[in-house]
């Protein structure tokens, strides 16, 4: 059989995700849809702004939805200058029924929601049902689901009841993208009701990495590596370091990577001010972070899923300054949870000063992270057990 006969032989699975803050939820996806397309055709509804320069899985299909996100205050905002948000809505609903119709997926799997994605809640449900009813068999329904849940919110225990009124309702399985010994559902998802819907823990999610050996001290880079993933709120975590860099005894060398979603107006005034300082380099964006941890002396950096895997993979010495408001807890608990294993140092973003920053970055040079053994093989056993689930669904209706 052919590659493109045999592609067209895989079940199809589509993958709905909306990124809205950062990159994290986009990379997790990516790093799936590779392992996915093994056993599936994968068709991915893109509902965030892309990256520059990010790469696309091989044998995925890609989709652009007109493109949303969240400001920092949690509201809906567009992402395209062509429409406004009511605009991109209709045009996302049209497209999304469209190629749903088209399709008849054998599976779909939806990224965070119902536990999160509220907002998106009339497009994701207005999916599922018509997918539920389409000709031939319905498709099977799961939720991709990060390790840590925000459990801060003001109506905390009334966002769990509706979560698992929805998953129970319209979902057969729920992947928890985590190792079981580390964060467990139930540690930051408690509905009064425990969910009948199967949870499967499948390992943390990783993009798939080049075979490297171990990186010794010694072999490491000068400098520290500041960086916060895409970048839309690193701005005071990259101002403080400048300026605790000023405080150091010994000048430090620095290589801060702002992020491709930085703001503008961000970018503009860190390259102000690291003008004409020596010892400072500046990058907007990078392919690999994971190779420029392995190359830095330490790493200062938020703590959000992707990035405090980047770190347990690279083994380089970390400090991060999780990134927190009063409703968003996730990155807080992640932290302090690798820090009681060693794995890393943490500070609280309310601690975060210059001359603060720059006692812990003295103290960071010095440190030497404990391994943490953290199952990383995600990716794969996602698709394997969406692979089996299918399977047995065949043999069931057969």
């Amino acid at each position: 059989m052919s590659s493109a006969r045999a592609f067209a032989a895989r079940p199809t699975l589509l993958f709905y995700c909306q990124h809205s803050l950062g990159i994290g939820h986009l990379t997790r996806s990516f790093a799936l849809v590779q392992a996915l397309a093994t056993c599936f055709r994968v068709v991915f509804l893109n509902g965030g702004r892309l990256p520059p320069d990010i790469q696309v899985p091989r044998d995925c299909e890609l989709i652009d939805l007109p493109p949303l996100g969240m400001d920092d205050g949690h509201t809906v905002v567009s992402r395209d200058g062509s429409h406004d948000v009511a605009q991109a809505q209709l045009k996302r609903r049209e497209l999304i029924e469209r190629c749903a119709r088209m399709l008849r997926p054998a599976v779909l799997l939806v990224e965070l929601f119902p536990f999160g994605r509220k907002k998106f809640a009339g497009e994701i449900l207005s999916l599922i049902r018509l997918i539920r009813r389409q000709p031939g068999a319905p498709a099977m329904v799961a939720c991709s689901l990060r390790d840590i849940l925000v459990d801060a919110r003001p109506d905390q225990q009334r966002h769990d009841e509706r979560a698992r009124w929805l998953t129970d309702r319209y979902f057969d399985a729920v992947l928890v993208h985590a190792d079981p010994g580390f964060a467990r559902l139930e540690d930051s998802f408690r509905p009064k009701q425990a969910l009948r819907t199967p949870v499967h823990y499948t390992g943390y999610v990783i993009p798939a990495q080049p075979t490297e050996r171990a990186v010794s001290a010694n072999q490491r880079g000068s400098h520290l590596l500041v960086s916060a993933g895409g970048g839309i709120v690193g701005e005071r975590l990259f101002r403080h370091a400048l300026k605790a860099r000023e405080l150091l005894a010994e000048p430090l060398p620095m290589r801060v990577i702002a992020g491709p979603f930085l703001p503008g107006a961000h970018w503009a005034a860190l390259q102000n001010a690291a003008a004409g300082v020596p010892g400072v380099e500046l990058l907007r964006h990078v392919p690999d972070i994971v190779a420029q941890m392995r190359s830095a002396r330490a790493s200062l950096s938020q703590c959000g899923y992707n990035t405090a895997l980047d770190i347990v993979v690279s083994g380089v010495p970390a400090l991060v300054v999780p990134y927190a408001t009063a409703t968003e807890n996730e990155q807080s608990v992640r932290a302090q949870r690798l820090a009681s294993l060693g794995a890393l140092r943490y500070i609280d973003a309310n601690e975060l000063h210059p001359s603060r920053l720059a006692q812990e970055i003295v103290q960071l040079l010095a440190f030497k992270p404990r391994v943490a053994t953290l199952d990383l093989t995600g990716a794969a056993h996602s698709a394997q057990i969406l692979h089996r689930w299918h399977a047995d669904s065949l043999r069931v209706s057969a």
